[in-house]
């Protein structure tokens, strides 16, 4: 960590940036299969360091990216904002600082309104939202601290709520996906700003 760097602590929606702990492959000295993984050319300079740093298990960042895109991104079920819910509510349990700041940007561009993501930084669980973004993100934040603990009365609250079973699923899909993301996250770099600390 350089003098002029500080790990981000609190909750936001600026993205800070990843400063990996293990080197990041290079493009311009990756194998052909990390490329291929990569699905980028040596000249590609938009990889970033954290797939960069996943790119040293060649065979799992080929089953990881498509897996993520379809969960986080495949049309049907879940909208793309509710999918967004999981994920933050996953990485505030999780206290991934980096993970909670770029799904709540996302929600916040998708909805095209601060407001939903303002209320969970400030109030957590006790955030005032929609019944249907409530019972979202209460699952998510359960399905998160304990996976034992959500059961029959959780997924009941859902349909409630007004989910359907692939709404569900996508639910739990978007929010178990970010007990991985943030477990890697965590143990290979930390979310940093640079300059000045104020």
């Amino acid at each position: 960590m350089t003098e002029n760097t500080r790990v981000v602590t609190k909750w936001t929606r600026t993205v800070p940036e990843w400063q990996p702990r293990v080197k990041p492959v290079d493009l311009q000295e990756a194998t052909e299969a990390q490329l291929d993984a990569l699905q980028v050319t040596p000249s590609n300079t938009k990889v970033s360091d954290y797939v960069l740093v996943l790119a040293h298990d060649v065979e799992t960042l080929k089953v990881r990216s498509p897996l993520f895109n379809g969960i986080m991104y495949d049309p049907g079920g879940l909208s793309r904002s509710e999918r967004e819910l999981g994920a933050i509510g996953a990485s505030m349990i999780n206290h991934c600082i980096y993970c909670a700041a770029v799904h709540a940007s996302r929600h916040a561009q998708i909805e095209k309104s601060e407001e939903v993501t303002d209320r969970i930084f400030a109030a957590g669980a006790n955030a005032d939202l929609s019944p249907r973004d409530r019972a979202i993100f209460a699952f998510a934040l359960k399905l998160s601290k304990a996976p034992s603990e959500a059961g029959p009365t959780d997924m009941a609250a859902l349909k409630d709520a007004g989910l359907d079973d692939a709404e569900i699923l996508d639910l739990i899909l978007s929010t178990a996906l970010f007990g991985w993301a943030n477990r890697l996250m965590h143990v290979l770099g930390d979310p940093v700003r640079r300059g000045d600390p104020s």
